[in-house]
């Protein structure tokens, strides 16, 4: 095996010891992926780290046998968090990486300004099917989906890390708003959104959003004002609002079901909600159904279904998000969202969340 490729093969084994895990396929495209990602230096620098945030000094000590000086050091792992794809923060003026997994992560950060060949990699990485079984197989997911604003009433009693203007508003900041990678690269090949022409939807918060403002290529950093202006657009065109599972959310995502790959993967799934994170359901009461079709046609997650004859949809609970976007659109008010009888509680930041994560590996 040619040096180069050994690099490449030691950080495919090391990062599929974290979190998601990134396992090998027969093919070879697990390789030809990470050669798109990570030049052979930036390869090695990256297989130093772990899924806990860490300072330079702590990671530097894993690789002292390198010959690599701790100035160097930094300077990869600054060139490799300028693309997106690995964590970094400053935590009290301290710089620190960690790694992250490819789906929530490192492919949404590097398909924000792809390099020639890795839309054509990723996919055939993701179509070997190998990571996807390893990304559905986690004890808690690492995305949720809350309802749109106005589908929740006061009987609800929800926490506010199901309502989407209090995350917006207890945010400490700063907020940044980005291109939706998958929307983007639906339009690029040829297939764009069939709800939508905007591409600015997506939003990063606090640790990560800082991220993004010092790279100055990933976003621009937004108002609160802007932020649920922008969300209020998002309900409107029907996008699924999917922040992070944490009751600190990293991100926002505003997603729809013909270009987002969860939602896609979420409508091959025989049953995706063991492996998605919701606190409701819809429910139609037939008496005030028309079967107009709106709902049906608003649906993202494929849940709602009429066929001929019905005289009202049906709601396939193994699909449905709770995402209210049939609620807010119904014109006679026939539909209304459920909460489940056991309330899911997102653990309180993307870290914890990691850690359960690990913890619980399959």
């Amino acid at each position: 095996m040619k040096s180069e490729d050994r690099l490449y093969r030691e950080l495919q084994r090391h990062l599929d010891k974290e979190t998601i895990g990134f396992p090998e396929t027969p093919s070879g495209s697990d390789i030809e992926l990470l050669k798109q990602l990570f030049t052979p230096e930036e390869a090695a620098v990256t297989a130093l780290l772990t899924f806990r945030y860490e300072p330079v000094e702590q990671i530097q000590e894993r690789g002292e046998k390198s010959g690599r000086s701790r100035e160097d050091t930094e300077r990869l792992l600054d060139q490799v968090a300028a693309k997106g794809i690995i964590g970094y923060r400053k935590k009290d003026g301290v710089k620190q990486y960690r790694t992250i997994p490819y789906l929530v992560g490192m492919a949404e950060g590097a398909l924000l300004h792809p390099s020639p060949g890795l839309a054509a990699a990723h996919m055939n990485y993701l179509k070997d099917g190998a990571f996807l079984g390893k990304f559905v197989s986690t004890k808690i997911p690492q995305m949720r989906t809350i309802p749109v604003g106005k589908s929740i009433t006061p009987v609800h009693n929800i926490g506010n890390y199901d309502e989407i203007r209090q995350l917006i508003l207890a945010s400490p900041g700063p907020i940044v708003i980005f291109d939706c990678v998958c929307r983007k690269n639906a339009a690029l090949a040829g297939n764009p959104c069939k709800n939508t022409s905007r591409k600015e939807t997506c939003m990063a918060l606090g640790d990560i959003a800082e991220v993004v403002i010092e790279s100055g290529r990933l976003g621009r950093q937004i108002s609160k004002e802007e932020a649920l202006e922008t969300l209020q657009q998002n309900q409107d065109d029907a996008l699924v609002l999917q922040p992070s599972n944490s009751q600190e959310p990293g991100f926002i995502c505003s997603c729809c079901g013909c270009c987002c790959g969860l939602l896609q993967l979420h409508k091959a799934l025989p049953n995706p909600l063991s492996h998605w994170a919701t606190n409701f359901f819809a429910q139609v009461n037939a008496e005030l159904c028309t079967a107009c079709g709106v709902c049906e046609e608003r649906c993202q997650a494929g849940a709602l279904k009429m066929t001929e004859g019905d005289t009202c949809p049906a709601v396939d609970l193994t699909h449905c998000l709770g995402c209210g976007l049939c609620v807010v659109a119904c014109p006679t008010e026939a539909i209304t969202l459920k909460q489940k009888a056991t309330e899911t509680v997102p653990p309180r930041t993307g870290e914890e969340m990691m850690e359960y994560i690990m913890a619980n590996r399959q």
